[in-house]
């Protein structure tokens, strides 16, 4: 017998304290399945589990990779403004800090306005000034019209003068050609008397009757001539060569020298009238024209353009409009001194503090757009065959995880990859040209974007997944280049004048 044996075999003695343990129930013995048994159930489970999950997931995910082109190198891109002073200045106030929202219009800071206000009303004084001398020049051009009127009343009285002159030399060479018929009556009736005076037909005292007719007649006739010479000196007219008393130029009353006279002291106040006429124009060729200024010829209103139209009213108003438009460009830089939000957005990248001396266009902060949002994907080359403006895309963001999906669109492609718009792009001239997989991006617009309910900030990671099975929708639908821009004109015309 063994040891072991012996120790199995030697009786126990039982403890004086130790209870008697308490024996269990028999139980009925359990036959135990055989091993092949349960590897007969399990595979066929097992499979059968396998297959459900692979159709759960792996049949989605097999259509949606047969029907999208997707990309991981996509991330939300938006609009920024910059915000700027369009003056220099000083700082007085700033109202918003980082990450606070603003709204179009907001008063974001303020540049102390006391040198531009200082500004405003010196330009104000300009403009009182200006004023005052354009009223002065109007009533001195007015005083010159007078005169003008005067001048031109002048002229015509002349011309008419002049015509009166000359009616009256006519009627004094009728008068000298009456008298000379008168004399020559007289004369033929004392030759005829005469010799009759001898057979004593007439008398002696008939005969001297008929020579005092004569010698008046004959008075008569050298004071009609005298009185002619007389007219044709006050005209400036020398005497006739052959004795044609009436000989007159045909254009007297426009070269006669008061004539000129007066047309020069008219053509004199019509230059500040802005009026210019060449003296080589006849006084009646220089009022036809005058009248000609008006349709009707209505001389009150041709006076009251001139009046308008004076250069010495002109400069006065030019004066006046560049002090005003010196007055509103002051006003305008004084308002310069509030600075507003232009865009609803939040407030990133403020670097200006009260105090600060800031110039015209200093960037003080930046306003990033929280509708203005979209997402640029770059596709590979080898991905854009299908891609086409209008396909819908579904779009995953990291931050809000796969539960949520948002829709989009595709909107347009760049007109370039990465490489090739970088700042130092690659010059594969060198020869030293590795072919690799380029990338381009494209925009995807967000549809039915809320930023109240689920904001998207700049920069987040995306991914997009392009239904390239569906057909797409909206402006430009199925193409790759975007329509030309619509030409629009300007709502605001510009003033040439400036």
């Amino acid at each position: 017998m063994t040891h072991n044996e012996t120790a199995q075999a030697k009786p126990q003695t039982p403890s004086v304290d130790a209870t008697p343990a308490p024996t269990a129930p028999p139980h009925p013995p359990i036959a135990p399945l055989p091993h092949h048994s349960k590897r007969k159930w399990l595979l066929p489970v097992i499979g059968v589990v396998a297959l459900i999950l692979a159709a759960v997931f792996g049949i989605p995910a097999l259509l949606t990779a047969l029907s999208t082109v997707s990309t991981d190198d996509a991330y939300v891109n938006g609009h920024a403004t910059f915000v700027a002073p369009r003056v220099p200045g000083q700082v007085a106030k700033v109202f918003v800090d980082d990450n606070n929202r603003v709204r179009k219009g907001d008063l974001i800071v303020q540049l102390d306005p006391t040198p531009y206000q200082a500004i405003v009303d010196i330009k104000t004084a300009a403009v009182a000034t200006a004023d005052s001398d354009l009223q002065a020049t109007r009533a001195m051009v007015r005083g010159q019209e007078a005169e003008a009127r005067s001048k031109r009343w002048k002229l015509q009285h002349t011309m008419e003068d002049v015509d009166n002159q000359l009616a009256l030399l006519r009627s004094n060479i009728a008068a000298h050609e009456s008298s000379r018929a008168v004399y020559d009556r007289a004369q033929a009736d004392y030759q005829r008397a005469l010799p009759l005076v001898a057979s004593g037909a007439v008398s002696r005292e008939e005969i001297d009757r008929l020579k005092s007719i004569l010698a008046v007649a004959d008075a008569q006739v050298k004071q009609a001539l005298q009185a002619v010479y007389q007219a044709r000196a006050s005209l400036g007219l020398p005497p006739p060569e052959k004795g044609d008393l009436a000989q007159v130029p045909p254009d007297l009353d426009q070269t006669f020298s008061s004539v000129r006279q007066a047309q020069a002291e008219l053509i004199q106040v019509a230059a500040q009238l802005g009026v210019v006429t060449s003296m080589e124009t006849t006084p009646k060729q220089m009022l036809a024209d005058f009248y000609k200024r008006d349709p009707e010829g209505n001389i009150d209103r041709i006076y009251a353009n001139l009046l308008k139209e004076a250069p010495a009213v002109k400069q006065a108003e030019a004066k006046l409009t560049a002090a005003q438009r010196d007055l509103e460009q002051a006003q305008l830089n004084l308002s310069y001194c509030n600075v507003y939000a232009e865009i609803d957005g939040v407030v990133t990248r403020r670097n200006v503090n009260p105090g600060n001396n800031v110039v015209a266009g200093q960037e003080l902060m930046v306003v990033r757009s929280l509708k203005e949002i979209w997402i640029d994907a770059n596709f590979k080359e080898t991905e854009l065959a299908d891609l086409k403006i209008g396909l819908p895309v579904d779009i995953h963001l990291d931050m809000y995880g796969k539960q949520k999906t948002f829709k989009g669109r595709i909107s347009g492609f760049t007109m370039g990859t990465g490489s090739t718009l970088a700042l130092l792009p690659a010059q594969n001239a060198t020869g030293n040209f590795v072919k690799v997989v380029q990338r381009l991006p494209v925009r995807i617009d967000i549809e039915n974007y809320d930023p109240e309910a689920d904001p998207l900030f700049v920069g987040l990671s995306v991914t997009p997944h392009v239904k390239i099975k569906e057909a797409p929708t909206g402006p430009s639908a199925g193409k790759v280049l975007q329509p030309y821009m619509p030409t629009t004109q300007p709502t605001t015309k510009l003033n040439s004048k400036w």
